[in-house]
């Protein structure tokens, strides 16, 4: 049965290949040429410098002018300019600034935002260029769990994941400022079905994702090397029941948290379409919000073809002058809350709570801006956890008696209350920024609380200077901690405002 469904998928891909072909031969037959070499973008027309950009913009809340999401630093080469503003092709991705992004500097200097070519964000054509793509992904299930390696009903590994997406996306116009500087980032909307090969105790869930991706480097004219990441939810999983679904010790809600991270090269084979191809991780699992949560973890290919909508020829470029921009530090005040579950060690065993705990914090973390897409800095983390030390003891049933259960007992306010100092790294793109921590909490009474905690959170702008936060926090790299929902606003954020 398995040869069977490789050998559909093989036979659909080598259609879908065909069809692109023939694609490209007709377009090159009707137009006669091949397009030139495309913008950073991965589109068509001259390549233009990756240095300069806005932010995607939005009326501001006094309805003064627009308001932009934040920002962050550019990591990649500089193409070399001549005297005429214009890119030196025979230089290409390694012109003279080769040396500062060697040396880690991330930063776009005042004089290159002055002195280069931009091209105007308005324009015939609109702003965005509108994508609609389709992707199957044939994924390994990673045995991390005795249910995964055949301690279920079915007796056998559950080994395969199989998923079909579907997905609309924009990016914006070739040309632009945001596509310069944001390196041809794109980002939408995606709805995917996921087997695993046991949907009796499993389930066959839907997942609904934001993606966003960019280009990591250009391999050829219309070749780049890509990331993406999703983030969404899975709905219409068969969790675990003590009476109907006992093995399924791997998920215990029927929505799940769903978050995948890859890389793939992205072949343009025509001015509106493209193929792409690559692996990705994903992770399952409810954010310790409900027992058990061992999760499920896949390895696997994405295989994907995209068509555009809209324009896709590059703007005009005109020359203007640009702020420059200046390195400065803003500060994040975050409040956070969520719930979780825990389990108790007694006796060398793990007795798992029945109750959910609250859980708040806060945040405070001045970050020192390099660029429009990197920020840096310390944050100073306060968290109130109402599992932390949590306890139970044994006890004694008479024979013949009832039995009632383990009970659990909460500790002092004092003994959940914890302070922590975490370095922090922003990656800011349009939208959306993503922000990992390393931490330690350093008051606090002992117990849970001492801790080597580890943060991951995507943030969605909502204006320029608030957002909304999604995280979760580990201790020690793999046991599971707390959600961290909540919302935050960028104080002293003087990111200039660049159309």
């Amino acid at each position: 049965m398995m040869c069977g469904r490789w050998s559909r998928a093989v036979a659909t891909l080598v259609a879908v290949l065909s069809v692109c072909v023939a694609l490209r031969a007709q377009e090159e037959a009707v137009h006669g040429v091949v397009a030139p070499e495309g913008p950073a973008s991965g589109g068509f027309g001259p390549a233009v410098p990756s240095s300069v950009a806005s932010a995607p913009v939005f009326p501001s809340s006094d309805g003064s002018g627009p308001a932009s999401l934040s920002f962050g630093v550019s990591v990649s080469p500089v193409p070399a300019i001549d005297g005429s503003g214009t890119r030196d092709r025979d230089a290409g991705e390694s012109g003279p600034d080769r040396s500062r992004a060697a040396d880690g500097v991330f930063a776009v200097s005042a004089s290159e935002l002055t002195s280069s070519e931009v091209s105007a964000s308005a324009g015939s054509g609109g702003r965005f260029v509108h994508r609609i793509g389709v992707e199957f992904r044939p994924e390994r299930i990673l045995p991390t769990h005795d249910f995964l390696r055949g301690a279920n009903g079915t007796g056998h590994a559950i080994a395969w994941a199989r998923s079909v997406h579907l997905r609309y996306g924009f990016r914006f116009r070739p040309g632009s400022s945001e596509d310069w500087i944001y390196r041809g980032v794109r980002q939408g909307i995606g709805v995917a079905r996921y087997a695993f090969g046991d949907k009796r105790e499993l389930g066959d869930p839907v997942v609904v994702y934001l993606f966003q991706g960019g280009r990591i480097a250009r391999l050829a004219p219309r070749l780049t090397l890509d990331y993406e990441w999703n983030f969404g939810l899975s709905f219409g999983w068969h969790p675990y029941d003590r009476r109907t679904n006992r093995c399924n010790l791997v998920m215990g809600s029927k929505i799940n948290a769903c978050l995948d991270a890859g890389v793939q090269l992205d072949w343009r084979f025509a001015p509106r379409f493209s193929l792409a191809a690559g692996i990705v991780v994903t992770h399952f699992s409810n954010g310790n919000t409900k027992l058990p949560n061992a999760g499920l973890n896949t390895l696997g290919l994405r295989v994907g073809l995209t068509g555009e909508l809209g324009p896709v020829e590059e703007l005009p470029a005109v020359r203007r002058a640009l702020p420059p921009f200046r390195r400065h530090v803003s500060y994040d005040v975050l409040l956070f809350g969520s719930w979780r579950r825990t389990g108790v060690a007694l006796d060398g065993r793990m007795i798992a709570s029945p109750e959910a705990y609250p859980v708040a914090g806060f945040n405070f973390a001045p970050m020192y801006a390099f660029g429009y897409r990197f920020r840096a800095g310390v944050s100073l983390d306060g968290v109130y956890d109402g599992s932390a030390n949590v306890y139970t003891k044994d006890y004694i049933v008479e024979i013949g008696g009832r039995d009632p259960g383990y009970t659990f007992y909460k500790p002092s306010l004092s003994r959940q209350l914890a302070l922590g100092l975490s370095a922090r790294a922003e990656f800011v793109m349009p939208y959306f920024t993503i922000n990992v921590g390393l931490g330690v909490n350093v008051l606090h009474k002992g117990g849970d609380l001492r801790a080597f905690y580890q943060i991951l959170a995507l943030k969605i702008g909502m204006t320029r200077s608030s957002y909304l936060h999604v995280g979760y926090c580990l201790k020690d790299f793999h046991m599971p901690n707390f959600l961290m929902l909540g919302a935050g606003y960028r104080f002293g954020d003087r990111t200039p405002r660049v159309r």
